[in-house]
């Protein structure tokens, strides 16, 4: 089969294996601890920065996604769009881990395709893409086995309505199936065109404790269409599609209850007048 690389490896991420399972192990020694929950979680939301940013707070999440029998199928909601792109999806090949391969799952995206609007992407013809990219050396780490369905799609209904058939279609092919919606949330400061609160402090407080906390409390709740409209006015989350499509999918496959398990921005780590907030949050 055809492999797509893995472009931000070695800049966004570690190059090799063995830097990359030592930076998930140490992600893992900080962890927060996974809601107690029979089975282990069915989705979640995760960030997707460069892993020093971010990397502990996406590991969190996946490793909560553990459970017996292992997931045989890991879908996984991003791409940067607006609310007129199209959708996309990658239906066929490799995509490239320096831990392994990750087989796409043709069965699953192929019926995606034939039933919904998609630019087709292939191992040598694609966009470059961190929102779903990033996450893929830790599914590879905690589920090895399982293949990837890797779909783009914009804050708009229609999402909602390919979240639904994702559940649909892997209950239906018996999919042992974990869902993820990657998103970044408020882009602050002069970097990103967006600072109503100014400069400092109070702008900081400003996006952890209203901004960012307004789109993730909608998360929590599983609000799909409201973490949309949030987006849409407070621009406080860069994938609000996948976010919701997410959402959708994981209501779908048996989730009742959302649990925010860390948040954290880019000032924590490097304080800069300009900075990006992220959530870890875990469906179940």
């Amino acid at each position: 089969m055809a492999v797509r690389p893995a472009d931000l490896a070695g800049s966004w991420y570690p190059a090799n294996e063995a830097d990359c399972r030592r930076s998930i192990e140490s992600f893992i020694e900080e962890s927060m601890p996974c809601p107690s929950s029979k089975g282990g979680g069915i989705g979640g939301i995760v960030p997707h920065a460069g892993w020093v940013f971010s990397g502990r707070i996406a590991c969190n999440v996946i490793s909560c996604l553990q459970r017996e029998p292992a997931p045989d199928t890991c879908v996984i909601f991003g791409r940067h769009l607006h609310s007129g792109s199209g959708n996309y999806i990658m239906k066929e090949g490799m995509w490239s881990t320096p831990l392994g391969d990750l087989e796409i799952d043709n069965e699953l995206c192929e019926a995606l395709d034939s039933e919904f609007s998609f630019n087709l992407e292939t191992a040598t013809r694609y966009d470059q893409d961190n929102t779903i990219e990033l996450q893929l050396p830790f599914v590879k780490y905690f589920f090895p086995e399982a293949k990837l369905a890797p779909i783009g799609v914009p804050p708009r209904a229609e999402s909602l309505m390919i979240g639904e058939r994702v559940a649909e279609l892997c209950k239906g092919m018996g999919r042992r199936a974990v869902i993820l919606g990657s998103t970044d949330l408020t882009h602050y400061g002069s970097n990103y065109g967006y600072a109503p609160k100014g400069a400092g402090q109070e702008a900081v407080d400003w996006v952890k404790n209203e901004n960012d906390k307004a789109v993730v409390d909608l998360m929590v709740s599983m609000d799909p269409q409201g973490v949309i409209e949030d987006a849409m006015d407070k621009q406080n989350a860069c994938c609000a599609g996948a976010a919701a499509a997410a959402i959708v999918a994981a209501k779908g496959l048996g989730a009742g209850q959302g649990e925010r398990l860390v948040y954290a921005t880019s000032y924590d780590v490097r304080p800069d007048s300009s900075f990006v907030g992220y959530a870890g949050v875990l469906f179940y």
